[in-house]
């Protein structure tokens, strides 16, 4: 999965924070609601613009900024 392809920073859009792109929808959301036990099909459900490829994505993102801060 190559988070680039859908991930974007842009500092026109929610202050420069990491959106899904062609959203408004922050990683730091996508990832909270995963690390408040919601599932990829409950993320999905609730915000029907969103692919599994957006939500891999977020996951992807943060690793690499772990992998990064390691």
């Amino acid at each position: 999965m190559i988070w680039q392809d859908r991930i974007v920073v842009d500092p026109e859009i929610l202050a420069g924070k990491p959106v899904i792109r062609g959203t408004r929808i922050a990683v730091e959301f996508v990832i909270g609601l995963l690390a408040q036990g919601w599932s990829e099909s409950e993320v999905l459900r609730s915000y029907p613009g969103l692919a599994s490829e957006d939500v891999q994505a977020c996951l992807s993102y943060a690793r690499e900024l772990l992998r990064e801060g390691a």
